[in-house]
């Protein structure tokens, strides 16, 4: 049901996710997998029990749990590539998951419930200094670290022709869906809404693949997806729908980089998704975290496998490379990390 956002209801329930999802940090592997529904996408919670091999590779755990985003964005399809590398080039087997992406991945890394994630560099910095996010705010997340940055993580403000939304000034009054509760999406569209003045709007929260049957029956005026473009669920609404990214530039963008150091300056090309002329906005970036508790050589082995064979990858491959793995690292690096970059 949709309700009037009202920020501090809003920054609390955020708080209070995070909070939920950083407890037990304490805890490992082993427990029972579970799956809920996460804005109308199945989502693991938890990591399956881990099994343990000796021999190839020394003895350390050969199945690693490496948990992505919601399957309508860039983490899923691109995590279950770096799976086909690794695992052709290593002992190892990855257990890509589905998940709220960004904020709960952190909390999955701290607990050691995930081995590997994918996460946005400014979550990623506000979780190991223990700011910026409610959720974070005294819990600093001392055991994340750091191993490559990867692409720009776009910010999509997404509409459809037909709401007469054209200027991000025009969402005063809207229904907007931010992005799941407790994502890296629902966190950069709070700053950017709260920059560009923007506080009277009804709030939703899903994945990306049911805000976009969201703005299809008209539930909703707009939406909030993070993400490298062309963004599959943007691209399915795009098939059938004309839609329109609104542009976030000039002043409103000055305003948004102002808010937050993460922002840089961003666009959405003519072509994608249908659009006559390119999209400008901002964007942050996206990387590959782990735990300290990971071995060295697990860490260096994995890295190595995913950026010394890039050219078997087709998502992001315009961005994604040894030279530029490091640009935008907002954590510190794991060891078996800077053992491969030097």
């Amino acid at each position: 049901m949709t309700r009037k956002l009202d920020r501090r209801q809003f920054i609390a329930a955020t708080g209070a996710v995070g909070l939920a999802g950083l407890a037990g940090c304490s805890g490992g592997g082993g427990e029972e997998t579970t799956t809920t529904e996460s804005g109308g996408e199945e989502t693991t919670t938890a990591a399956e029990e881990t099994t343990t091999e000796s021999g190839g590779t020394g003895g350390e755990e050969t199945r690693l749990s490496w948990h992505a985003g919601g399957t309508g964005g860039t983490y899923y399809p691109l995590s279950n590539e770096f799976k086909s590398v690794v695992e052709a080039q290593t002992d190892f087997t990855l257990q890509v998951q589905s998940t709220g992406a960004s904020v709960e991945n952190v909390g999955s890394l701290a607990r050691g419930d995930a081995d590997f994630a994918l996460i946005q560099n400014d979550v990623a910095y506000f979780a190991r200094n223990g700011e910026g996010i409610e959720a974070f705010q005294g819990n600093a997340v001392e055991n994340l670290r750091g191993v490559a940055t990867l692409y720009p993580e776009t910010i999509h403000l997404v509409t459809l022709a037909d709401t007469g939304i054209e200027t991000p000034s025009d969402l005063s009054g809207a229904t907007i869906n931010t992005g799941d509760l407790g994502s890296g999406t629902q966190v950069n569209a709070t700053q950017i809404l709260e920059a560009l003045g923007i506080s009277d709007y009804s709030e939703q929260n899903t994945g990306f693949s049911q805000a976009s049957d969201q703005l299809k029956n008209g539930d909703i005026d707009a939406a909030f997806v993070v993400g490298g473009w062309p963004v599959g669920a943007i691209e399915e609404l795009a098939a059938t729908e004309d839609v329109r990214i609104v542009p976030i530039e000039g002043d409103n963008r000055q305003a948004v980089k102002d808010a937050a150091p993460f922002y840089a300056d961003d666009e959405v090309p003519s072509g994608t998704y249908g659009l006559e002329n390119p999209a400008p906005t901002v964007s942050v970036q996206a990387m590959i975290a782990t735990n300290a508790e990971q071995p060295e050589s697990t860490v260096e082995s994995v890295t190595s496998a995913i950026f010394e064979n890039v050219d078997e990858l087709t998502i992001k491959t315009e961005f994604i490379s040894k030279e530029s793995a490091q640009d935008g690292m907002s954590i510190e690096l794991h060891p078996g990390a800077q053992a491969y970059f030097g």
